[in-house]
């Protein structure tokens, strides 16, 4: 897979997930709707952390996220866990989007290197693979906000 495919790929996923949400209010983005266990503030924060921790992390980088937002955001968190208040919203837009410049220039060139983790999860042999895998997952999510966005127009 080419790098201009797989970085095309990851950038319109995320132009859908910033367009899902673009209009809706701080309240709406807090809805939990029926049937979910995280509202939109929450998948925002999800698609960071689990970005980070896939491509990042098994690719053998540092993290460049704030620890915290494993805690609000990581895997199996949800709002009403929260204790203290999450992130700002207007924090994780910028950082959603410095992450997807960052993913881009740390790895432009670099999609046949292997993993630094060969024992992860799913097995992906090359940074390449990690890209595709987060593009998967952030699919996933960008499908979830569009149905979510859908729900809290409606209340």
């Amino acid at each position: 897979m080419s790098d201009l495919f797989i970085f095309g790929l990851f950038e319109r996923t995320r132009k859908s997930i910033l367009g899902y949400t673009a209009e809706l209010t701080p309240e709406q983005r807090s809805i939990v709707p029926i049937g979910f266990n995280n509202n939109i503030h929450w998948q925002l924060g999800h698609v960071i952390v689990i970005a980070d921790a896939i491509v990042l992390g098994f690719a053998g980088h540092a993290s460049q996220i704030p620890a915290e937002y494993k805690t609000f955001f990581g895997p199996g968190t949800k709002p009403a866990d929260w204790t203290t208040e999450a992130p700002a919203w207007e924090e994780l837009l910028d950082v959603f989007a410095k992450q997807t410049q960052s993913l881009r220039e740390t790895f432009a060139g670099q999609t046949n290197e292997p993993v630094a983790n060969k024992e992860n999860f799913a097995k992906a042999e090359t940074v390449g693979n990690l890209l595709e895998l987060n593009t998967m997952h952030e699919s996933s999510h960008s499908g979830m906000i569009n149905a979510m966005s859908r729900l809290v127009k409606q209340s």
